[in-house]
């Protein structure tokens, strides 16, 4: 099957299974950050700041070491049969956490949520390889990770008015119960392939040789810790590090700082459809759209080893949109992996990756605490922040060293 080959062409419903799976997708960004906008009623239950950290870590460590099985059930199983499982951990995940009164109960419920939500995003990319071409693979999956980040917007206005109205126990049960209804027509509306095509995955015989087959290839090393750095990288300073930077180092007010906190994620969200359609249909190439960001992206943080507290505002929030934009395009390395393999692996490659990336975000979080040292609120210009945007180079530009020997796919030049 060449790149424009379509599986479903004129399929209505595709666009319902499109949509329904992008819905579960932002029920997974909002639980991934839910705990920020109510840690002053968990600190209130006599949690402590240690006890916080897990309680946010747990998720994504849960998460991660989920990848592998869900990979292997999406290919087994296909997405309905792997979501049916799941949400039976993410909604008794999030009903414990409603319910939950001693640190290792909402701990638990958080590992449970972790589980639950580990196929959202792959079973949207296993469902776009099934029911639409090669060709906007990228492009459509761009769209679906900036919508899903309407996500994390649900996880702080939204969360924060709800919690007041009816606290926020009553909170995770009403999102328990969304949760529920998204499933039951989740399970309705999608189909693993369209009708009169073989579910490909099916036709894997061998579990063990098929993971090797991944492990044995540089590409799949390479493109891994690509993502690692990436996306840890960029969710390292969106969730955490850029506010003390902003405060702290340069002085800004809270508001002041949430402007370019809210720019660096607009850039995000462009840059994710836009080099998806660079990707599939203006430059054809994976590699070259991954190559180009992520020296612009190594570029662009480079810049702010030297800004000082004179730095205009338009600058601030420029430099930040940008970083954002190239930072985006991680669902090309996605669909770069895919097309190295045969239709076969597709979720088991994905799923490979997105360990990775997961855990990306774990690490480079810690990487620069480590190297920030003490309390940030003690730091009080922006030389004393040097080091996150060194360390951000440095890794930005060891990992496109590795990817460089990488080859392009071929998925595209195909017709």
């Amino acid at each position: 099957m060449n790149a424009t080959t379509d599986p479903a062409a004129g399929s209505i419903r595709r666009w319902a299974i499109l949509g329904i799976a992008g819905l579960n997708f932002v029920i997974s960004m909002f639980y991934r950050v839910s705990t920020a906008i109510i840690s002053p009623d968990l600190v209130a239950l006599g949690l402590t700041s240690s006890q916080l950290s897990d309680l946010a870590a747990a998720f994504y460590y849960a998460f991660a070491a989920a990848q592998i099985p869900v990979g292997i059930a999406l290919d087994r199983l296909g997405a309905r049969l792997t979501i049916l499982a799941l949400s039976f951990a993410a909604i008794g995940g999030a009903v414990l956490f409603a319910i939950g009164r001693t640190p290792n109960e909402l701990i638990l419920a958080r590992v449970l949520l972790g589980i639950g939500m580990s196929g959202n995003f792959m079973v949207v990319l296993t469902l776009l390889a099934a029911w639409f071409p090669a060709d906007r693979f990228a492009s459509l999956s761009g769209v679906v990770v900036a919508v899903g980040a309407l996500g994390n917007l649900m996880a702080a206005t939204p969360l924060a008015a709800l919690n007041i109205l009816v606290g926020w126990r009553t909170s995770f049960l009403i999102f328990a119960a969304v949760n529920a209804a998204v499933v039951v027509a989740f399970l309705v509306i999608v189909r693993d392939h369209p009708s009169g095509r073989t579910p490909v995955g099916l036709r894997s015989r061998s579990l063990l040789s098929g993971l090797a087959r991944v492990a044995g290839m540089y590409s799949y090393w390479a493109i891994s810790v690509c993502s690692f750095v990436r996306y840890g990288y960029f969710a390292a300073l969106q969730s955490l590090w850029s506010a003390p930077f902003l405060i702290y180092g340069l002085g800004f007010g809270e508001i002041a700082a949430g402007n370019a906190i809210f720019s660096l994620g607009l850039g995000y969200m462009v840059g994710l459809p836009l080099s998806g359609v660079v990707s599939d249909r203006v430059l054809r190439s994976r590699k070259t759209v991954v190559l180009f960001n992520m020296v612009a992206f190594a570029i662009i943080t480079t810049g702010f080893i030297w800004w000082s507290r004179s730095v205009p505002m338009w600058w601030v929030l420029a430099s930040f949109f940008l970083l954002g934009l190239t930072s985006a395009p991680g669902q090309i390395l996605y669909a770069h992996m895919k097309e190295l393999l045969p239709p076969t692996m597709v979720a088991q490659a994905m799923t490979s990756v997105n360990l990775f990336t997961i855990l990306g975000v774990g690490v480079m979080t810690h990487v620069l605490g480590a190297v920030v040292g003490g309390d940030p609120s003690h730091l009080t210009c922006p030389e004393q922040f040097r080091m996150i945007w060194i360390v951000g180079v440095g890794s930005l530009a060891g990992v496109t060293l590795l990817y460089l020997p990488v080859a392009d796919s071929t998925a595209l030049k195909s017709r």
